[in-house]
């Protein structure tokens, strides 16, 4: 279990992010259309972008920045992962102008069980708390971050960095 932190509240979650150098493990994620399932691309290098509810501020900042970002990056893809339902995802996307990353919502699947970031207590409990990981080509983790509180944006830099 690890830690985050939501205002003064210590907020545990179900489990450890993935460790660096093991393989990512597979997801089935709902996509903003109900129909087609997001899963972790095989080939692709990944940047999952995780967070509580795209309808906050630094969950949104998140991802209109990641959007930035991904439009510079060669065989990547950049999934935004929450618990809001796809409807919202799909809906601040198209008001933000937001194209160049994938959209997935947990609340079909154990991503947060199986990622670790699910929330167990505090005022978001069952959302994700706010993490990043990259994932190879191969489907290896190079890279993980659980923001030690949850209203900190993430480590643009260092998730960057360590896709080489």
């Amino acid at each position: 279990m690890a830690t985050t932190s939501l205002g003064d509240t210590l907020v545990h979650t179900v489990g450890d992010l993935p460790a660096v150098g093991t393989p990512a493990p597979a997801f089935t994620l709902t996509g903003t259309d109900l129909r087609d399932d997001v899963v972790l691309p095989a080939g692709s290098r990944v940047v999952l972008n995780i967070f509580p509810s795209v309808d906050t501020g630094v969950c949104a900042t998140s991802v209109r920045r990641f959007n930035e970002i991904a439009a510079g990056l060669e065989n990547t893809t950049v999934v935004c992962v929450s618990a809001d339902l796809p409807f919202a995802l799909g809906r601040f996307c198209a008001a933000e102008g937001i194209d160049n990353l994938v959209t997935a919502s947990t609340f079909r699947s154990g991503f947060g069980y199986d990622y670790g970031v699910r929330m167990e207590n505090g005022g978001f409990a069952a959302l994700m708390a706010r993490a990043v990981v990259v994932v190879d080509a191969d489907g290896t983790v190079l890279h993980t971050e659980l923001v030690p509180a949850i209203g900190q944006e993430p480590d643009y830099d260092a998730a960057i960095a360590a896709l080489g």
